[in-house]
């Protein structure tokens, strides 16, 4: 059955996904980890879609890992099912072809700072507080904490959150390079859909080249963006499809290089 607590709105070119766990602060389970990466498999086959917004549901965006979810686990499982399998659903999010809005309707700490890392823009409303508390229980970060957030926002930020436990108000992390825009309490979601529409405009191709480009020159992934790129560029040329003909008449291709 479906994890309603991950809920899948689709409006046109924008999809709207909700984390919906309000009463644990959008805390994060197994169950809803599944859900999320099935969320993202949804949104990105549909061909109409160019654009998601990320948000979540009451007065948090989310307060992260649910420790009752991990904290009764061994370190086998812990690390395996719980920190590595995280981290490949928050990677899914990050690798999707359309650009990804989160819309911080409230707090992101821990965990929910990187998932909202994981977006291509972050809008917050200015009452938030944005931190990686996890050290204070004597944990380390785990979702992309100390990787995605080095890469894109600065080793000294991370180590001001991690090490010092500093949290961030709106208007400190936008000026920190943490958050790009900053609003009233209450206006995120019209924020996020009206810079949504803006992207939506523009041509999905060029959009999806151009977030690979930007990865690969920020050193994300490098290798899975230039194979990604030269696949798609090759998937375009009369090359590939007279070798797909040739494969299915059993016979010798005869490529000519046109593009």
């Amino acid at each position: 059955m479906p994890d309603d607590r991950i809920r899948v709105d689709i409006d046109g070119a924008v999809a709207i996904l909700r984390i919906a766990r309000p009463d644990k602060l959008n805390a994060f389970d197994i169950d809803m980890l599944k859900a999320l990466a099935a969320a993202c498999d949804r949104v990105e086959a549909e061909p109409a879609v160019r654009v998601v917004i990320l948000t979540g549901e009451g007065k948090a965006f989310s307060a992260g890992g649910d420790i009752k979810a991990w904290g009764g686990m061994d370190p086998h499982a812990f690390g395996h099912e719980w920190v590595r399998f995280g981290h490949r659903v928050f990677e899914r999010l990050a690798t999707l072809r359309m650009p990804v809005i989160a819309a911080l309707n409230g707090h992101a700490l821990g965990g929910g700072l990187e998932l909202a890392a994981a977006a291509d823009i972050r809008i917050a409303e200015k009452q938030v507080k944005i931190g990686l508390p996890e050290t204070s229980l004597g944990m380390v970060p785990g979702w992309s904490g100390t990787q995605r957030l080095v890469v894109r926002f600065g080793a000294q930020i991370v180590r001001r959150m991690v090490l010092g436990g500093e949290m961030f108000s709106g208007e400190e992390a936008k000026a920190e390079g943490l958050i790009d825009l900053v609003v009233e309490t209450g206006a995120v979601m019209r924020t996020a859909r009206d810079y949504a529409a803006r992207v939506a405009t523009r041509g999905p191709a060029a959009l999806e080249v151009s977030k690979l480009m930007i990865a690969s020159a920020n050193g994300e992934d490098k290798g899975a963006a230039v194979e990604a790129l030269g696949s798609i560029l090759v998937a375009k040329t009369g090359d590939l499809k007279e070798g797909v003909a040739a494969f299915g008449e059993k016979r010798e291709a005869r490529f000519k290089g046109e593009w």
